[in-house]
């Protein structure tokens, strides 16, 4: 958690400071876009690497290479030379490290717990991921108003050690490798096939995907809608990101407290069409308060999809299967989410904020009828 409020004081500083630099949405998007190409390339390969490798060695090492890269950009605003493009290409290389952090971090729940305890851990780890994102936007909405962006990526780069000694600190039992005789390219095409088999697990993929390339792509251009829209400051900025990080943990307790009562296929439906109604509404309100209210309702919506999302798909593949099969669940969202970003930028600084996010929800909306519509099994998981 210390670690994860670090991160998301990062993210409020690096977005209102790109767009003091550059004053332009599509500067937003690029910066986001950045992280997508080395993602596609590498994050499946992640996913064998996972399987191969002891998922622990693997997030001491990600974890590192973010606290570096979180100091360089403090070391470059300190000394005020900072510019978008090295903010970009910052952003490229963290790319790199995540597409390999990203599946090892969701195999390495089962690592920790065990599978009969997986589905509360699942929801557990997004309740103390979303308390920080209610620390991490206040506290880093005030310190960018108050010390400057620089001391925010400074202390981003310090809380990582927390997260680095946890992980140096468990006892776990010995690494077992997965994947037998298996090539590494063999590896990765078998987790293709194996997830492309089972019609549940295809559409949870699938909704991850409508959800991390469409819904979710408001966020990156939060900073320009908080500004021109709501005519409002850094403290107001992270007060709406605190918003939704308040939905995020109330979502979080409700799936852990009664997620286990079936009927989450149900619950995933309910809930992934009535998130874009709530973004639409969000999009085309102009008062400061109310758009705070809306942000709760948007991190419900998108925890709650996220949340069922990982726990069902992590419920329904095998062991030997789980890190390949979550780097495809990690590359919707670090592969995919970029260009999506990309394109409500452009469409942001050509046709309005409001046109831009709007549009965003209704592609979510069709989308995601069409998986629920297409897939009876979805609806059918308990």
């Amino acid at each position: 958690m210390i670690s994860n409020i670090g991160t998301w004081m990062q993210i409020i500083a690096q977005g209102w400071l790109v767009y003091e630099l550059s004053h332009s949405e599509l500067a937003l998007g690029i910066v986001s876009f950045a992280s997508a190409i080395p993602a596609l390339l590498v994050t499946p390969w992640g996913g064998v690497l996972g399987d191969r490798v002891s998922n622990r060695k693997i997030l001491i090492i990600t974890q590192t290479l973010q606290m570096l890269s979180a100091l360089i950009l403090a070391a470059l605003t300190f000394s005020e030379t900072v510019q978008v493009w090295h903010i970009v290409v910052l952003a490229g290389a963290l790319g790199f490290v995540n597409a390999v952090d990203g599946p090892a971090r969701q195999a390495f729940v089962v690592d920790m717990v065990g599978r009969a305890d997986m589905p509360n851990a699942i929801a557990v780890n997004s309740m103390t991921f979303n308390s920080a994102r209610i620390f991490g936007p206040a506290v880093g909405g005030l310190l960018l108003s108050w010390v400057g962006a620089d001391w925010c990526f400074l202390l981003n780069g310090i809380s990582f050690l927390a997260v680095i000694a946890g992980l140096a600190a468990m006892t776990l039992p010995p690494h077992r490798p997965r994947g037998g005789t298996q090539s590494p390219l063999q590896q990765m095409r078998s987790g293709v096939v194996y997830a492309m088999c089972i019609v549940e697990v295809k559409a949870l993929l699938a909704m991850a995907f409508v959800l991390s390339t469409f819904g979710i792509t408001y966020s990156t251009v939060m900073p320009a809608f908080v500004k021109e829209v709501l005519n409002a400051g850094p403290e107001a900025f992270g007060t709406v990101n605190a918003g939704a990080g308040v939905g995020a943990i109330l979502a979080a307790v409700m799936i852990a407290s009664f997620g286990n009562s079936g009927k989450r296929g149900i619950w995933l439906s309910v809930v992934a069409l009535l998130f874009p109604i709530v973004l639409t509404l969000f999009a085309w309100n102009r008062s400061y308060y109310l758009a705070i209210g809306l942000a709760l309702l948007l991190g419900i919506g998108f925890m709650s999809q996220f949340t069922l999302i990982n726990t069902l798909l992590q419920t329904r593949i095998s062991d030997e299967m789980r890190g390949r099969v979550l780097s495809l669940y990690t590359l919707t969202f670090f592969g995919f989410t970029p260009f999506g970003n990309l394109a409500i930028g452009a469409v942001a600084e050509r046709w309005g904020l409001s046109i831009a996010l709007s549009g965003s929800a209704l592609i979510t909306l069709i989308l995601s009828a069409w998986v629920i519509g297409r897939t009876p099994e979805l609806r059918a998981l308990q």
